[in-house]
């Protein structure tokens, strides 16, 4: 009988690690699917400010502020895709930024440009290359890239260091419907007050650390409402 009883505990402890693992695959694939519609609704409510960039199959959206946020294929063949932010530098300017502190590269001309090249080899395109669909190809193959701010009840696309993009899981739920969001420390370090820059709010917003536990982190924001 003791026996039995052993079986039938370890059984049920079995199924239940079971039901836990199917049901972290099943949050995870929630994730992606919800990301892909949201992020299409987002692309539906602003058609006239989504637009092919580059001649890597590249598409763009554009802010009513003219931030940009734009996906593409790499140009490197040992990686997969290009995640970038783009932003006039003159507000940061004009809050004390020295340009020649910033990392080699990220001005260029008027504007501040972050890249994040996602590793690994370029998995198979989509066989046409529509915003949704490369969107949807990123989610396949780089999915650890997507987080959800539960916080803004926000989708966002990791943009390296600290950086995002981030849209509402419902657009016009709320009125942050685009958020772009940057790291200040590498602005700050470069001579940046953030009391001074103008258009972007400098805020402490919640996350999870790299253990999963929640903090509080200060991040500039550069949300719109775009939904009706």
């Amino acid at each position: 009988m003791k026996n039995r009883i052993t079986v039938i505990c370890v059984s049920l402890v079995i199924f239940g690690l079971l039901i836990y693992t199917l049901a972290a695959i099943d949050t995870t694939d929630v994730i992606g699917k919800r990301s892909i519609g949201s992020f299409n609704a987002v692309l539906s409510a602003m058609p006239e400010n989504v637009a092919e960039d580059g001649a890597l199959g590249g598409w763009a959206i554009t802010s009513p502020g003219g931030e940009r946020f734009i996906w593409s294929r790499s140009s490197d063949p040992d990686m997969s895709y290009d995640l970038t932010l783009e932003f006039d530098s003159k507000p940061f300017l004009d809050a004390g930024l020295n340009a020649d502190m910033l990392p080699e590269g990220m001005v260029m001309g008027e504007k501040i440009v972050i890249v994040s090249a996602l590793d690994g080899g370029r998995p198979t395109d989509p066989g046409a290359a529509s915003p949704l669909e490369l969107f949807r190809e990123i989610v396949r193959s780089k999915r650890e890239y997507i987080n959800y701010h539960a916080a803004l009840d926000h989708f966002g696309i990791k943009i390296g260091n600290g950086n995002a993009f981030e849209w509402g899981k419902d657009i016009g739920a709320n009125d942050k419907d685009i958020v772009f969001v940057l790291d200040p420390a590498v602005f700050i370090d470069a001579g940046v007050d953030p009391s001074k820059l103008e258009g972007w709010l400098y805020a402490k917003v919640k996350t999870m650390d790299e253990s999963g536990k929640p903090v509080e982190v200060y991040k500039f924001l550069k949300p719109y409402n775009i939904g009706d």
